[in-house]
């Protein structure tokens, strides 16, 4: 075991982490150092696969948008389950988040007259999203946020190292946290006063989803072991529109800008059905979109359905998308025929740890931010391309409150935390002959969550997961040797515990979460339940309260 001690510690490498140590390391303030902790390598995560762009409303270069607008459609996305101060706060700040990623060196695109160039994206009702190199946003302001952070001298980085538990005493304070180096096998106890946890999504308990493989819960599961409050672990986005690909764990997404440009989705017959679920058609919200495609390869007994681009131009497709376009490539698709095969994947978790409007959770001294927050933000379902504004907005927010309110690092070997730290001591080290059994173990819990927990779900379904998810958790014991498989094993199957308990709490169908048992859509706005669905659409007199 070794031991070591910083002033804050980041557990999470994407947009949010890099943001937050970022803003921190020029602040110059912290005397122990800032460390950033990630579970593989840099642009392992989620953030530097997101192609469509990040919401900014700036009605003085824009003046078709005002923060008005945007609330309101973010509140009309998430069915109106959105925490009204989060919107405001999120919308209001969106501006200074884009002047503070061109001033680490972020380009976004620009128009023939240099000026930014604004994008339409499903469910906004004019274009806000600023995109950079066409459908490479995340990569870029990942590897400037990166490249920024190398030069930074207060700041470490250890890679390849997995948070395994937190140090919390007996009065619900968190003190540290417990890694453990994948790589070179060896465990480390870390004393800080300030954690922060930017782990990601969720995405790995499914078996078809946008996420990369580092992307199991990890975040959730961490906090929630430690005691931690959760929210909204029902509501779990499923993306319309990823690449069409068999056998593989992590599915290309085919970004929502697509159909914001004007590609429309037509069955294999070339029938265009968006039309037939919501008058919106193809830019409905992400839950109408993904039912609808869900729907008509049941109906067509297809494995899929199409995009077509020809709309669009080929070349003008190929000129906007370049990053899409070389997926299709990849995948040996032809885009000359003017189509491109998706399905809907799981591609974004709207619940996790409960947080305040500075990222503070339930256990002292320890925060989220990114996508393992729930900040209210997002409601029953998230609104396209908020969720990178998210990410950067509660980086800001909580680098200012560290800043205004300091804690020290605890002191070594407080007795409050000893007896966690001693049973990492001595671990046996993984044997190759295990990986096997976990992998199998984790492919029953991704057909699980998919076949019961996903687009559609019913009591009956989702009795049989939470059975399969207990029988999984007893089997996993047997797994004797520590490894970064095995604690990822643990983190997915306590997270998927979460959302189907959650699943059958809620007896009634609203955004991404859709009970077929219970269709009708009741709505609760301001936890003021069974309000009907026409005085969500009255955002004017939601907005006034």
């Amino acid at each position: 075991m070794r031991y070591s001690k910083y002033s804050i510690v980041i557990v999470g490498s994407g947009i949010s982490g890099l943001y937050l140590a970022n803003k921190l390391a020029e602040s110059k303030n912290f005397q122990d150092g800032i460390l950033l902790v990630t579970k593989d390598e840099l642009f392992s995560g989620s953030s530097s696969l997101a192609q469509g762009g990040i919401v900014s409303v700036i009605p003085e270069i824009n003046p078709v948008d005002s923060v008005e607008s945007h609330i309101k459609d973010t509140i009309k996305a998430g069915c109106g389950l959105n925490n009204l101060n989060t919107v405001k706060i999120v919308s209001e700040q969106s501006s200074l988040i884009a002047q503070e990623l061109m001033r680490f060196g972020v380009k976004f695109d620009r128009n023939e007259n240099k000026a930014l160039n604004f994008t339409l994206e499903g469910a906004h009702s004019c274009p806000r999203i600023l995109h950079s190199e066409g459908d490479s946003t995340g990569r870029i302001i990942e590897q400037t946020l990166c490249a920024r952070l190398s030069e930074q001298s207060n700041v470490e980085l250890y890679d390849k190292t997995m948070a395994c538990e937190l140090l919390v005493d007996g009065n619900k304070t968190c003190k540290g946290l417990v890694v453990y180096n994948w790589e070179n096998d060896y465990y480390e106890a870390i004393y800080s006063s300030n954690v922060i946890l930017a782990t990601g999504g969720i995405g790995q308990i499914y078996k078809n989803t946008t996420n990369p493989s580092v992307s199991t819960g990890d975040g959730v599961a961490l906090a929630y072991f430690a005691g931690a409050e959760v929210s909204d672990m029902e509501f779990v986005q499923f993306h319309p529109t990823a690449l069409y690909c068999k056998d593989k764990s992590s599915m290309p997404l085919v970004s929502e800008s697509a159909r914001g440009e004007g590609a429309k989705l037509v069955d294999l017959d070339g029938e265009y059905f968006a039309k037939n679920y919501h008058h919106l058609a193809d830019l409905a919200p992400r839950d109408v979109v993904a039912r609808a495609i869900n729907e008509q390869i049941a109906i067509n007994k297809t494995e899929y359905v199409n995009l077509d681009i020809s709309q669009i131009g080929i070349d003008n497709f190929k000129r906007r998308f370049p990053t899409i376009t070389k997926l299709c490539s990849d995948n040996n698709i032809d885009l000359s025929s003017g189509l491109i095969p998706v399905i809907p994947a799981e591609h974004y978790f709207m619940g996790g740890i409960k947080v305040d409007s500075n990222s503070k959770t339930s256990v002292e001294n320890l925060y989220a931010i990114g996508e393992c927050a729930c900040t209210g933000l997002h409601g029953a379902n998230r609104l396209a391309s908020n969720s990178l504004l998210e990410c950067a907005v509660f980086a800001e927010r909580l680098c200012s409150y560290l800043l205004q309110n300091p804690v020290m690092a605890p002191k070594k070997h407080d007795e409050t935390i000893k007896n966690t730290i001693d049973k990492y001591i001595n671990q046996d080290s993984f044997m190759d002959n295990q990986k096997e059994f976990i992998k199998v173990l984790f492919d029953e819990l991704k057909d699980t969550m998919t076949n019961y927990v996903g687009i559609v779900r019913t009591e009956k379904g989702l009795l049989h997961a939470l059975e399969t998810i207990n029988s999984l958790k007893l089997r996993t014991e047997s797994v004797l040797f520590d490894s970064k498989q095995k604690y990822e094993l643990k983190n997915a199957l306590c997270v998927a515990d979460l959302v189907v308990c959650a699943a059958l709490k809620r007896k009634n169908s609203v955004g991404a979460h859709y009970r077929a048992d219970y269709p009708h859509r009741a709505v609760e706005v301001n936890n003021i339940k069974d309000l009907s669905y026409e005085v969500v659409n009255n955002y004017d007199k939601i907005l006034a309260k």
